[in-house]
């Protein structure tokens, strides 16, 4: 299976204040604020919700599509995901406009001031979906975070053109309408969401949990550290546990490690319960990293982790899906 994801490619910036922030701020000044932060230390990470979803596919041997906008700047950054597996050729990139950038800064007690540049991102609407999917035979795309222009572009495209698409509308939610997100969820195979999003889904649209599984194939829910949530119609909820991290390092792109590993499984052809406890593997290696694409994993150690978590039953059957594809251990 081919898989095309759309979203975000984005260069992380973050900082740390040795302070806090409240401490710095006059009740009667706030009507004009001028504040400079010294910061004692500096991350620059690679991310992007699109970008680290097919570094993760591209890890597990799945030569994933990458599809979004970036700057000229992304050579270096692009140089790298092609050396883990993604096809960075459907990358569009801007001529005047720099890739993305998240710039946060956190203080000591866990507050952050951020800023995010859309940049080169804004321009992803120009992609043309239909042409990405036809000339490299996509079997599924994820429509992620991106220029809400171009997530109901790239929708309505799959639609179109009889594409399987999953729906992953994350952080977007909050400013996409009602009716956006109406239109890109009714016909995904599979929606993901977390707990948050699943119930701001639900007030946007005013739907009820059964109008969405009317409207979607399954509904995958995070739930952080509890694991996460299967829905389907006419069936019970089922509950993943997740695969315990003794020490976690960093929560940044977890969630996106989880989608990398679900849709791994599903391309294997594994059923969406497989598919995720081995998104569960995949997320804690994540968190056991400083950043979103610093982990390594190969899949018979996924395996090898599956079966210890959740029984020699599913690393059996994860290994025979493998197998009838032709995948590697």
């Amino acid at each position: 299976m081919r898989i095309a994801v759309t979203g975000s490619i984005a260069t992380d910036h973050l900082t740390h204040f040795p302070g806090r922030f409240t401490d710095q701020l006059v009740p009667e000044e706030l009507d004009h604020v001028s504040l400079s932060f010294l910061a004692d230390e500096l991350h620059v990470r690679h991310g992007g919700v699109a970008a680290n979803i097919a570094f993760g596919l591209g890890q597990l041997g799945l030569a994933p599509l990458l599809v979004g906008a970036a700057g000229a700047d992304f050579a270096d950054y692009g140089a790298r995901l092609a050396g883990h597996g993604v096809d960075i050729g459907p990358v569009h990139v801007s001529a005047t406009r720099h890739t993305a950038r998240f710039m946060c800064t956190t203080d000591e007690a866990g507050n952050q001031i951020a800023t995010f540049y859309a940049g080169a991102m804004s321009e992803a609407a120009v992609i043309d979906l239909r042409a990405v999917a036809s000339s490299a035979a996509v079997d599924l795309v994820l429509i992620g975070a991106n220029d809400p222009e171009a997530m109901i572009r790239h929708t309505k495209d799959c639609r179109a053109a009889g594409l399987r698409f999953a729906a992953d509308p994350s952080q977007q939610l909050a400013r996409l309408t009602a009716e956006a997100v109406k239109e890109l969820v009714s016909g995904a195979e599979y929606l993901f969401t977390n707990e948050y999003e699943s119930t701001l889904l639900l007030h946007k649209t005013g739907w009820s949990a059964a109008d969405v599984l009317d409207r979607v194939g399954v509904w995958v829910t995070t739930l952080g550290e509890k694991g996460c949530r299967i829905r389907r119609r006419g069936e019970p909820p089922a509950e993943i546990r997740a695969v315990p991290v003794a020490r976690p390092a960093d929560p940044t792109g977890v969630g996106d490690g989880f989608r990398a590993g679900f849709l791994a499984a599903v391309a294997w052809g594994a059923g969406p319960l497989r598919a995720a406890q081995l998104g569960c593997a995949v997320a804690s290696a994540v968190l056991r990293s400083v950043g979103s694409q610093e982990y390594r994993v190969r899949v018979d150690d996924l395996l090898a982790q599956c079966r210890d978590v959740y029984g020699p039953g599913c690393a059996e059957e994860l290994a025979a899906c493998l197998g009838r594809v032709g995948g590697r251990t």
